[in-house]
């Protein structure tokens, strides 16, 4: 009889553990030896969380009178990707997310005529800072970035795509 009590009492925690789980905070580790590198060197997803996966956003036009297959028509590695990551930004609030949402991060760089063939990473971070590791959005994501040989533009630097956490 007292284990049939038992059972009728713990019954109501069979409902409420896996939404416990789900219920934990994104887990962002990071980098090893006090690195103020701005990215996370892991993030754990806990069960129960929904991933939002944005297809790669490239920049939008800054000068209407150049030529729309020239890196002038879309600013430099910098200006490009501050024009990246606002229209990332921008994408996530029309999803009710935020910047601090972005969990993975991979950037494609296309090398920089004016750098040689060199993709312009300094510049590259430049825009990146201002949307991730500030005082008003702290949250790192992991983050890959890359050289490579082109976009779908001649004029795209940068292309960049994120994977979101929604909380």
């Amino acid at each position: 009889m007292k284990s049939s009590k038992l059972a009728i009492h713990l019954l109501p925690l069979l409902f409420v553990l896996p939404s416990l789980a789900g219920a934990a905070d994104v887990i962002r580790h990071k980098l090893p030896n006090n690195s103020t590198f701005p990215i996370a060197a892991a993030v754990e997803i806990p069960a129960g969380k929904t991933m939002v996966y944005l297809s790669g956003k490239v920049p939008s036009v800054i000068d209407a009178k150049a030529d729309k297959a020239s890196v002038a028509a879309y600013g430099n590695t910098e200006a490009q990707t501050i024009s990246v990551l606002g229209a990332i930004r921008d994408q996530l609030k029309g999803l009710d997310l935020g910047m601090g949402d972005v969990v993975k991060m991979q950037v494609f760089l296309v090398g920089d005529p004016a750098n040689s063939g060199k993709m312009d990473f300094a510049g590259f971070m430049k825009g990146y800072t201002q949307f991730f590791g500030t005082k008003e959005q702290p949250n790192l994501p992991v983050r890959s970035a890359m050289q490579v040989a082109a976009l779908a533009n001649p004029g795209f630097l940068v292309e960049i795509e994120v994977t979101a956490v929604r909380p």
